[in-house]
């Protein structure tokens, strides 16, 4: 048996239904899966004893995920949509923090009784940035609902940090006053090759 049970690739192979599992490392931990009734299972490498995943409901789609490709974040958003806003406001209230906590992606096949056929299988990782909440204007006799959000990018790095887009050498030496590593790319813009100092 490798990485996938063998048990796991013949469902893939077939019509099979499919477990998305989605875990926060909060304090305590969200485990959350795609499905309606609770469902104690767990990651091998993360919870090895298992928990219980909370159903969270239909998935009405996952957002594409993407790993870091050189030094590029990706950002993703995971949704819940429809919350009415009493509700919502007392999810936010009781929310522990998230920014920079561990969010793991798993699935695993479900059986002809809707039962997981492995543990969870990791299929991609990231890191919580903030949580967002959005409501669309209320018309005639409709109720309020709130969207809420958690954004989570691939690898290390927070969308709320601005990245460099000018590596100029009086910029480099803001940082870091005896670096020389920036004193040629003002040649580079102007399409000069400069030749690099050996330190």
């Amino acid at each position: 048996m490798g990485w996938v049970p063998d048990n796991v690739i013949a469902a893939l192979g077939q019509s099979h239904q499919l477990g998305i599992f989605l875990r926060i490392d909060t304090t305590p931990a969200l485990h959350l899966w795609m499905g309606v009734n609770d469902v104690p299972i767990g990651f091998d490498s993360i919870d090895p004893d298992g928990t219980v995943y909370m159903g969270g409901g239909r998935l009405v789609g996952v957002p594409t995920l993407e790993v870091l490709v050189n030094g590029t974040s990706d950002s993703v958003e995971f949704t819940i949509s429809g919350v009415d806003p009493a509700t919502g406001a007392k999810m936010l209230e009781s929310l522990p923090a998230v920014r920079g906590c561990a969010v793991q992606m798993g699935l695993t096949t479900l059986d002809d009784y809707f039962q997981p056929m492995s543990n969870v299988i990791p299929i991609w990782n990231g890191s919580a940035s903030h949580i967002g909440e959005s409501s669309t204007a209320v018309q005639g006799t409709s109720s309020a609902t709130l969207t809420l959000s958690l954004s989570v990018v691939a690898g290390e790095n927070t969308r709320s940090r601005a990245a460099r887009a000018v590596w100029s050498s009086a910029q480099q030496k803001a940082f870091s006053p005896t670096d020389k590593f920036c004193d040629a790319t003002a040649r580079l813009a102007r399409g000069v090759a400069p030749v690099w100092p050996n330190y």
